[in-house]
């Protein structure tokens, strides 16, 4: 009896071990799945970073360009970090893999238009991933820095695309009040005008459907808001683009007076920006009195270096009011085409679908453009643009057709 007891006893205890290492072998074979997808994540997140690094690169020229290619190296040696954890692992190492949206998307603007166009959405991109490798101890020394790096990096080449001198640039601009800067980037001002027109036109349109009026009401209304909006936005544009612009030619005209009057405190102020950039004091007064040998090439400069402003570049109004105009018609016509072509439930509910797509479009395009998640920022515009058109259309609903 007591031999068949230890048998059996020895039998539990074989059969508990067996159970514990099946237990630890699963746990072990978990972690590693979950390490293999953490590196595979961060694998491609770098490569992307790469592609888009080399392909802004091939849109810039002199030190810009050198600098994407750096990032570039950079973002790709952290890559081979994370292919040899896989193959530490024994994981599959993923091939290379084509440009994402994001990728694709901001090469073509940086083309399109300029890389300086581009650079605040990179800048803010890499300030939100500047921490990604703090206290991680499966990165590479040195990683967490280079990522803290790249934002400073973007912010500089920012800096320098808009014009900001430094501190002594600004402590000049803040001492000279008349001196003004509040540009913006003409992709973004692109962007929102298509937003502006959806959602605008989109909620007159949806007002006007909850009241129960007649389609061909509905298309005159959508029509009216369409150029109203647009020539409203035209007009608004250029007014603020010709104000602006003719606040620069001051700003310039007047730098031209100080460059006639006191050309010497000018050059000490142009010595003093460079001094901010890096030169020391005997070579910013160098450089500071070459400039000013000459008055065409010194206020060139100063308009550059001291206001941010590029004389040859200070805005079109008339661009500037047609891009608004063009833009807020896209957005406004999506709500409109439908009641173009029928009217009644069906007319409505295309238009609903025609703009839920726009709005979710142009929300995942803002998305890309700062490096967040398409779906998230497309989401959230949408569920913003639904929101102000059922608004309206409830109160539109509330008024009745017989108001109309």
């Amino acid at each position: 009896m007591g031999g068949i007891l230890h048998i059996v006893q020895m039998w539990g205890r074989l059969t508990m071990g067996q159970a514990m290492n099946t237990d630890t072998h699963d746990r072990d074979a978990r972690a590693t799945r979950r390490a293999a997808a953490r590196y595979r994540e961060l694998l491609g997140s770098e490569r992307r970073s790469a592609a888009l690094y080399r392909g802004l690169a091939e849109s810039a020229a002199g030190e810009q360009q050198r600098i994407f290619l750096e990032l570039a190296s950079v973002e790709e040696r952290h890559a081979a970090h994370w292919e040899d954890k896989l193959t530490a692992l024994g994981a599959r190492v993923p091939g290379p893999c084509r440009p994402g949206p994001r990728t694709k998307l901001l090469s073509w603007l940086a083309r399109r238009f300029s890389v300086d166009e581009v650079l605040p959405f990179l800048e803010r991109a890499e300030h939100s991933d500047a921490g990604l490798y703090e206290g991680d101890p499966e990165a590479a020394p040195g990683m967490a820095a280079d990522e803290r790096s790249h934002a400073r990096v973007l912010t500089r080449l920012r800096d320098e695309s808009q014009g900001d001198t430094g501190e002594g640039g600004r402590a000049i601009a803040r001492r000279e009040r008349w001196h003004r800067s509040d540009r913006s980037g003409a992709l973004r001002a692109a962007v929102f005008g298509v937003n502006d027109g959806l959602v605008s036109n989109g909620s007159l349109v949806m007002g006007f459907a909850g009241s129960g009026a007649a389609g061909t009401t509905i298309l005159f209304a959508g029509v009216a808001g369409l150029l109203a909006g647009a020539f409203s936005m035209a007009a608004g544009e250029y007014i603020s683009m010709r104000s602006q612009r003719e606040a620069y030619e001051r700003e310039i005209a007047l730098e031209a007076e100080e460059l006639r009057d006191d050309p010497e405190a000018e050059a000490e102020e142009l010595a003093l920006i460079y001094r901010a950039k890096g030169l020391d004091g005997d070579e910013a007064q160098r450089v500071a009195a070459t400039i000013m040998k000459n008055s065409d090439t010194a206020l060139d400069t100063m308009a550059r270096e001291e206001l941010g402003l590029d004389p040859d570049e200070l805005g079109s109004p008339w661009s500037a009011a047609f891009s608004s105009l063009i833009a807020f018609a896209l957005g406004a016509v999506v709500v409109v085409l439908p009641y173009l072509f029928g009217s009644g439930t069906a007319a409505l509910v295309v238009a609903i679908a025609l703009a839920a797509t726009a709005l979710f479009a142009v929300g995942s395009t803002l998305g890309l453009l700062n490096g967040r998640t398409a779906l998230r920022s497309g989401a959230r515009q949408l569920l913003v643009g639904a929101g102000a058109a059922l608004a309206v259309y409830f109160i539109g609903h509330a008024l009745g057709a017989g108001q109309i």
